[in-house]
């Protein structure tokens, strides 16, 4: 074996051989890149090579001299090069993704004689499809593609559904609940809405959120009901990883974390659990959570709005609800009225109603004939919305005919075991209103009354406690009707 021999070209002290690697480098750097690109220490682009002038089209230049001189944040989208002249430090391999496509980058800061930062050097290594990279730089790109996927839905779906503008109606009952939730929009104090089922609480709900400062923000709903009591403090408070077995070994966010900055609606609050009460109270009262299975503290900044269609007064006199967390939700009560107190909006929300109804089965809206919308009028609905959507959805569903009459909507009552209350008679549209054919509003009222009653009792056989039920009434109310409004002592009646 011939013996090894030295070769005086290579340096032997540390600061040539850095100079030769840093020459060495540069000339590779300058031969295999795709472009490179020189700022100064304000960030503005000073220089770019031959190679790089081909990526200006894609970056939205047709002249050098528009993009040369300007900083470079405005002219190359997601740069990195401020980090570099603020740290001083490299940033020898990133994935660079913008408007002209996904690269391999370095970034080199250049220092004066006394060691000050004062400029960075980019280098572009695209990476072609021949060479080991390329699988990266796919990778990166069907990652940042499903991020952009998943933030944009996850942002739509906790966005907002409804303003105040879904809540139909324009009785002075629902212009009284719109402006009481206008004013709690603009408020941060908790929201309670009072009111029975199906009366539109979770929209007034979102169209708080809508209307509020944190409508950019998350809205994020928790039903009470819907949740296993085992399960609640998980859902409220996330999970620290690996907080027991079978957990999430990256955690996982609850609901507070997900709503901050945003609002917390909570439905049905009338079926909280005890235990559950306690630790959302100190969650409202001191801003932060405590994730299950940690012990660390994180602050949470939330708008509560509640809703339940419980008598809350009544569970905490029962000792079902902590009086504590009803003072602390009870600051602006909202009672949201029953559709029977405001009769005159059901055309309105039929009409919406039945356009929603045929958008959603990609069908033309049902045109319901004056006669079935005085007989949809006249009933109780003691299920409100909810129970006469239902009904029309029945129509749209069983009724071949493109009008919808009365016996219709009468027949999808009995059905469903309604009353099927007769509607009040009104004159013809083009008759005269004169004097001679208006009477006093308490006579009008004691007769469509009588007339409820006697339908409600005749349905029923005469039974007074299974009237009162179909009528959405106490009994003591129904006998106090049934002495007061004439006609109606001769009905046989039981109890």
């Amino acid at each position: 074996m011939p013996p090894m021999t030295r070769d005086d070209r290579l340096p032997r002290d540390a600061q040539s051989i850095l100079e030769l690697a840093a020459r060495s480098m540069f000339d590779l750097f300058a031969n295999a890149s795709e472009g490179m690109l020189l700022v100064d220490r304000d960030a503005r682009v000073v220089w770019i090579n031959d190679q790089y002038r081909r990526f200006l089209p894609a970056l939205g230049f047709e002249r050098e001299e528009d993009f040369v001189g300007q900083p470079v944040s405005n002219v190359v989208h997601n740069t990195q090069m401020h980090r570099v002249l603020a740290t001083g430090k490299p940033i020898l391999i990133d994935l660079l993704d913008n408007r002209a496509g996904t690269f391999v980058v370095t970034r080199i800061p250049l220092r004066d004689d006394q060691g000050e930062v004062i400029g960075v050097l980019g280098i572009v290594l695209f990476d072609h499809p021949e060479t080991t990279l390329q699988p990266l730089i796919t990778k990166f790109a069907r990652l940042e593609h499903d991020l952009k996927e998943a933030q944009r839905q996850l942002a739509t779906q906790r966005r907002s559904k409804y303003t105040f503008a879904s809540f139909v109606g324009t009785s002075p009952a629902a212009v009284e609940v719109k402006r009481q939730a206008r004013r709690a929009a603009q408020s941060t104090s908790p929201v309670l809405l009072l009111g029975e089922t199906g009366t539109g609480k979770e929209l007034l709900a979102h169209a708080i959120h809508a209307a509020s400062p944190r409508a950019g923000k998350a809205f994020v709903g928790v039903n009470m009901a819907a949740v296993p009591e085992s399960l609640l403090e998980a859902e409220f408070f996330g999970v620290a990883p690996g907080a027991y077995t079978g957990a999430d070994r990256k955690g996982r966010d609850g609901k507070f974390r997900i709503a901050d900055g945003g609002t917390l609606f909570l439905d049905e609050l009338g079926d909280m659990p005890m235990a559950m009460q306690v630790k959302l109270l100190r969650a409202l009262q001191e801003g932060e959570i405590e994730p299950l299975g940690s012990n660390q503290l994180v602050r949470c900044d939330v708008r509560v709005v509640a809703a339940t269609s419980r008598d809350l007064p009544q569970l905490v006199r029962e000792g079902r609800f902590r009086e504590d967390l009803y003072y602390r939700l009870n600051v602006l009560p909202i009672r949201v009225p029953p559709l029977r107190e405001r009769r005159s909006d059901i055309p309105q929300l039929i009409e919406a109603l039945c356009e929603d109804i045929a958008a959603r089965g990609g069908g033309a809206p049902m045109d319901i004939g004056p006669q079935a919308q005085a007989l949809l009028a006249a009933q109780t609905w003691r299920g409100n919305i909810r129970e006469l959507r239902n009904v029309l959805e029945q129509l749209a569903l069983r009724t071949d005919d493109a009008l919808i009459t009365a016996a219709d909507v009468d027949a999808i009552l009995r059905e469903a075991g309604l009353p099927a209350l007769a509607p009040i008679e009104t004159a013809p549209a083009s008759a005269p209103a004169g004097a001679e054919d208006l009477r006093p509003l308490p006579e009008q009222i004691a007769e469509l009354e009588q007339r409820a009653i006697a339908a409600a009792l005749a349905r029923t056989g005469g039974n007074r406690t299974a009237a009162a039920r179909l009528l959405g009434i106490s009994r003591a109310s129904l006998y106090d009707r049934l002495a007061a409004l004439p006609g109606l002592s001769e009905i046989q009646t039981a109890d």
